[in-house]
């Protein structure tokens, strides 16, 4: 009698672990193999691809084919501020830069970095690091410029290093006797300025760009700067026809601005 009990309860056990792996392998069948072909025949995909992208071995759904993108490649900066590059600029050599300075900078930047061109950025009262970095960028193309990229294209690192300390202990000084106080731009803008827009994602611009510099290594001071340059680097940061920025800062920032906030603001930080 136990060993009848046994053996029907061996079976039944039997029969239902076949059960099981009979549902498995059908679930698994139809669910690698038969949905992702029909799905991927619908829409163009072969059956190969179809099932490599069900299992994950490929990327992609099986169910639409991948969208194609038009968008331009572009490389990011180059730059990061390591012992390596923090210590060659601090060994770079003033002297030299000076002297490269003359050979290539002064028919735009002049002697004194303080440029009357409204639309050339002053380089005097600019920080080492920002310079370097802007000028690295120029050389590895993640900032364009039909002037600026072919005069640093042959530049070393030491160079750019040299370049940038020179300019670095550079004073801005006064370019306008005229100006006297900065036009006023309205409060909404300063408390654009040191509040943000938290609504639309903006963040205070102290927080990085202070009275001269602030926030990361590498942020430009841009006050006292050109109103006219300024407002053209936001409307290139908006566009993304500048994108050298890290971790897309000022690109996000710049496309969240109307036009009006980018010129007021320009006019803020070239009254400071």
């Amino acid at each position: 009698m136990s060993v009848s009990g046994d053996t029907s309860d061996r079976n039944w056990r039997l029969w239902g672990g076949l059960a099981i792996g009979v549902l498995l392998a059908v679930a698994v069948v139809l669910g690698v193999v038969v949905i992702p072909i029909v799905q991927g025949n619908a829409v163009g995909i072969d059956p190969y691809t179809a099932i490599c992208r069900a299992l994950g071995i490929a990327p992609g759904s099986p169910a639409r084919l991948t969208p194609s993108s038009d968008a331009s490649p572009y490389p990011v900066t180059r730059v990061s501020w390591t012992d390596a590059t923090l210590s060659e600029l601090y060994r770079a050599e003033h002297n030299d830069g000076a002297a490269l300075a003359q050979e290539r900078c002064i028919a735009c930047h002049t002697v004194e970095g303080n440029t009357a061109d409204p639309t050339i950025p002053r380089n005097a009262g600019q920080s080492r690091f920002a310079i370097y970095k802007q000028l690295h960028d120029y050389k590895s193309g993640a900032r364009v410029s039909d002037i600026m990229t072919p005069l640093v294209a042959d530049l070393s690192d030491k160079q750019i290093a040299d370049l940038a300390a020179f300019y670095g202990k550079l004073v801005r000084g006064a370019i306008d006797p005229q100006r006297t106080a900065p036009p006023y731009v309205g409060i909404e803008i300063e408390n654009l300025v040191t509040k943000g827009d938290i609504a639309r994602g903006i963040p205070p611009c102290i927080s990085c760009h202070g009275i001269g510099a602030g926030g990361p290594i590498e942020t430009p001071t841009i006050t006292g700067q050109y109103a006219q340059y300024l407002e053209a680097q936001l409307a290139a940061f908006a566009k993304s026809q500048r994108h050298n920025d890290i971790y897309h800062r000022m690109r996000s920032i710049g496309s969240r601005l109307t036009a009006d906030e980018m010129k007021r603001l320009a006019i803020y930080y070239s009254g400071q």
